[in-house]
């Protein structure tokens, strides 16, 4: 089991995640989304890398050519709402997958809000059994809505790999996730922060993903 921080070298995605935490940026959705969809194609691209290849024969106007093409089935899904655009990003590059949408989220279990329980009430899926599995999902705190989310979807049939992106995650989130993963299975992070406040939001983190890409809910 592999976890891969892509901030711990420096690329263009240094810039995204820069305007991604600053609270002016934030301000204005569009861009902010835009961000976190492009994060999602860069990973994408990363992903790609690991996938088998075998050649096909492409017909040009002057010849002909062998050309090593992804032989992977590939299903994406994503963690309603928050990961909708990084979704899109993993589409973006992945354009003939299937994909997948589960409902799954965090609820505040006492007055405090300082302990979690997840709650799953909507999946849509195809069997993912064979298939290489990528769950994106922006923000990987508690590790308790992936870990959800895992086991629904593999209950559809075993995945050839799986893969678990995220933009941010907390060091808790990813023990929690490694904990239901099978071997062979990879995380990936644009950047794992150092922990968890007291609400169980990733600190310094840049804040609620889903209000920030779509408005604040009640």
């Amino acid at each position: 089991m592999k976890t891969i921080n892509l901030s711990e070298n420096n690329s263009i995605l240094n810039l995204y995640m820069a305007e991604l935490r600053d609270k002016k940026y934030q301000q204005n959705r569009l861009l902010f989304r835009n961000n976190i969809r492009r994060i999602g194609e860069l990973m994408a691209i990363e992903v790609s890398k690991t996938l088998e290849y075998k050649p096909k024969t492409v017909t040009t106007p002057l010849g002909t050519i062998d050309i090593p093409l992804p032989k992977d089935d590939i299903v994406v899904a994503t963690v309603l709402r928050a990961g909708l655009p990084f979704h899109e990003g993993f589409l973006d590059v992945f354009d003939h997958a299937e994909n997948a949408f589960v409902s799954a989220y965090r609820m505040y279990t006492n007055r405090e809000h300082t302990e979690v329980g997840v709650h799953t009430e909507y999946m849509a899926t195809p069997s993912v059994k064979g298939k290489t599995l990528i769950i994106a999902d922006p923000m990987l705190a508690t590790g308790g809505s992936m870990a959800a989310s895992i086991e629904a979807l593999c209950k559809t049939g075993k995945p050839k790999a799986i893969h678990i992106a995220c933009v941010i995650a907390a060091p808790e989130g990813v023990d929690v996730v490694r904990e239901v993963l099978p071997e062979g299975s990879t995380i990936w992070c644009a950047a794992i922060d150092p922990g968890m406040n007291e609400h169980k939001y990733i600190v310094p983190g840049f804040g609620d993903c889903g209000d920030l890409c779509f408005g604040e809910k009640l």
